[in-house]
């Protein structure tokens, strides 16, 4: 459907790029429903469109209205911050709306000067935005729009309590978005205490006859990771990698690794200052960076344009994440591929994967790398008697303990 036959006003619509002219499932279902005044909570996977779903509507609510009026986007990390900003300010260019960003890694001044100004859209990680509201900053009265984006990431990554409070300073009435990717019980009970009769739309969760995510898993030896992930790249000289690993350390270790094959890489994790992981991500995106490490950070949120390969060095405990790494490629409507690298010791975390998925997921053996390792049986290595003989040891505190004893003469 095209945005044309929204009641949406010819400079928004005139704005968006040219990719973005038709509305996706999630886009269709919602601007109706926002327009008309409703509290809305929206269900959709990873890449469908959210951010044009909520944010079309809501500049156009607050171009209609001659009081000023703002709306307040939260979102989870700084990454998805400057990318809504960036989107909406996009999108109003040519109106007399302005939209801003708030998130840690800048200046606080900078930042409260920018909220004085009175911004049509305040987007906002929770955290920065409660540290500036308890120092006064000046904010909260005029806000009637308030949107949660990536509800699901809010309440696991533990700033729901910030949420809390900063809902606590808006004023009561108001309409409140909320858009999430999967939604557990506890997010339910969350929207349940936050909005007010929503309309409730979850786009389809059906496949397509032709899933848009081609996806291979390959059962490897843990040990041969590394070199797995350099055939790959280098077999099929895939030109832009997003590569996903667990910790920060790992990342920064692997990178050097791939560096030294020969392969143009980086690291992108939650340890590099704010300005290197904006650099960084426009050197991938603009493909200056050929392969990019990155911890569950990116996992959310991010668009790369035409990201073409998503590959997991190492599978994630939580199978939602899973879902929302491999969204990273594929994204409105174009297609990708989804390589993971599975040893024996991530057979549970892939069974949670193969539940919520609903999908067969089945392990191939990679060529040039067969499994020599054995997967665990479950029983201790160590026999019993060595465990007591062990705590025994734990408890000596002197070393005259440790020696045997000596007769008295």
């Amino acid at each position: 459907m095209p945005f044309s036959q929204f009641s949406l006003s010819q400079k928004l619509v005139a704005a968006l790029p040219d990719t973005f002219r038709s509305a996706t499932e999630i886009q269709t279902l919602t601007i109706p429903a926002i327009l008309n005044q409703q509290d809305v909570l929206a269900i959709a996977k990873t890449g469908s469109g959210k951010t044009l779903a909520y944010g079309l509507p809501l500049l156009e609510q607050l171009l209609a209205v001659s009081s000023h009026s703002q709306a307040l986007i939260l979102v989870p990390t700084r990454e998805l911050a400057s990318q809504v900003n960036n989107t909406l300010s996009l999108v109003t260019q040519h109106t007399k709306l302005t939209s801003i960003s708030i998130f840690g890694g800048v200046d606080k001044e900078q930042q409260k000067a920018a909220l004085a100004k009175q911004p049509s859209v305040i987007v906002a990680t929770p955290g920065r935005l409660l540290e500036l509201l308890t120092e006064n900053a000046p904010m909260a009265s005029n806000i009637n729009k308030l949107v949660l984006d990536e509800a699901d990431r809010l309440l696991e990554m533990g700033f729901w309590t910030d949420v809390q409070r900063i809902i606590e300073m808006l004023p009561a009435k108001r309409q409140t978005l909320m858009f999430s990717a999967t939604f557990p019980k506890l997010l339910e009970s969350k929207a349940n205490e936050l909005l007010n009769s929503p309309a409730l739309i979850e786009a389809k969760k059906t496949e397509d006859a032709e899933p848009s995510i081609n996806e291979t898993l390959y059962l490897v030896n843990k040990g041969n990771k590394t070199k797995a992930l350099i055939d790959q790249i280098s077999r099929h000289n895939w030109r832009q990698v997003l590569v996903f690993i667990g910790a920060k350390d790992n990342a920064d270790a692997l990178c050097k690794k791939l560096n030294k094959a020969g392969l143009n890489t980086a690291a992108l994790h939650g340890n590099k200052d704010q300005a290197e992981r904006e650099a960084t991500l426009e050197q991938f995106k603009q493909q200056q960076i050929n392969v990019l490490i990155a911890t569950d950070l990116l996992a959310r949120g991010i668009h790369v344009e035409q990201l073409p390969v998503v590959i997991n060095f190492e599978l994630p405990s939580s199978a939602e994440t899973y879902v929302h790494r491999i969204g990273r490629t594929a994204r409105a409507g174009q297609k990708g591929i989804a390589v993971s690298l599975v040893c024996h010791g991530e057979t549970e975390y892939l069974t949670a994967i193969r539940k919520v998925t609903q999908r067969e997921l089945a392990l191939q053996e990679l060529d040039g790398f067969p499994v020599t390792d054995q997967p665990s049986s479950g029983e201790s290595k160590r026999a019993p008697r060595d465990k007591q003989a062990n705590r025994r040891t734990n408890k000596k505190k002197s070393i005259k303990q440790f020696q045997g004893r000596t007769k008295r003469s």
